[in-house]
């Protein structure tokens, strides 16, 4: 593998073939690709600018910050740096830049949303970031919610990640003081399509490239992830992984019984995921399973992990508006 971004891209395509069969595996190589892009943009920025003049964190967020990326994976990422200036700014949305085209270049899309080191609402100091933490958490928009549940997935990739944890520890300490914040992010995810019928049939797209197809992003995945990172939020809990986040909540003795049965659920999920990516040729297809291929055992499993969703979902929405109205 040579150091350009071009070299690194067809090192990660040859490689990335010897990981399709365990979501850890695959999620262990990603991050292996995305740091070696992050050293190789460190040096580029370093040969022009100098050595970084803060103490920083590059953290990642979305799928990878949750260690559930799938074959193919967009950006999701920002940058916290220790010390606040005009020289620490221009420096690191310059190394966010050259990071985002960078993993553009080694074959991750850039985000639609922005969420990415190259935007100065993802770049910034510990200082600028308490204070926008603080605006999100008291601001009532959807928006300001849905930012704040972006972060809270933050995983430090590279750095030092007590900056990011100290950021981390912000939220938690403020959800305490307000116990509304988490009925706040609770409404942002109250809606859940329905993903089976009352006599037991799974809805697929209707029509369009998909038809035939459940998107298992939107019917799955976000009603386990959003769920327990709720419950990761009111217990404090700084793990970024639905897998460890319900490992956490598992030692707290009121959800020891009720979660490991949505643990085994979520991980057959994962599975589905990683049966599915051999067929994967673009970006949305990862979303997209093709519910006609599957064999009649395994759409009575995927029946029993949308419904088991649904059930964590209510679960969790019984604990949070108990806490809230209590």
């Amino acid at each position: 593998m040579g150091d350009s971004y071009g070299s690194i891209k067809e090192w990660r395509e040859k490689e990335i073939q010897n990981h399709m069969s365990d979501a850890h595996s695959l999620n262990v190589f990603h991050d292996r690709v995305m740091r070696t892009v992050f050293e190789r943009s460190l040096q580029i920025v370093k040969e022009e600018k100098g050595d970084p003049p803060s103490p920083y964190a590059w953290f990642v967020m979305g799928s990878a910050g949750r260690f559930e990326q799938g074959a193919v994976s967009d950006q999701d990422h920002g940058m916290v740096y220790e010390k606040s200036g005009a020289a620490e700014e221009e420096y690191f949305l310059a190394l966010g830049k050259e990071l985002s085209d960078g993993l553009h270049a080694a074959g991750y899309p850039y985000c639609e949303g922005k969420v990415m080191s190259s935007n100065p609402l993802w770049c910034k100091s510990a200082e600028g970031y308490e204070g926008q933490l603080d605006k999100w958490m008291e601001d009532v928009s959807f928006e300001s919610m849905r930012y704040l549940q972006i972060f809270i997935d933050a995983r430090t990739m590279a750095g030092d990640d007590k900056l990011l944890v100290r950021l981390k520890r912000r939220v938690d300490n403020h959800q305490k003081k307000t116990p509304k914040l988490l009925q706040r992010f609770l409404d942002t995810i109250m809606h859940i399509k329905p993903s089976v019928g009352p006599l037991g049939q799974i809805f697929t797209e209707s029509s369009g490239h998909y038809q035939g197809c459940l998107n298992i992003k939107q019917a799955a995945f976000l009603p386990y992830v959003n769920a327990v990172r709720i419950l990761a939020i009111k217990e404090g809990i700084m793990e970024s992984s639905t897998l460890e986040r319900i490992n956490s909540l598992s030692r707290q003795g009121e959800y020891k019984n009720e979660l490991e049965i949505y643990k085994d659920s979520f991980l057959r999920l994962l599975q589905f995921r990683m049966s599915n990516l051999k067929r994967i040729k673009e970006y949305d297809d990862v979303h997209y399973l093709p519910v006609q291929d599957l064999t009649r055992a395994e759409k009575k499993e995927l029946k029993t992990i949308l419904k088991n969703g649904k059930k964590l979902h209510h679960y969790v929405q019984v604990i949070i508006e108990k806490g809230v109205h209590s």
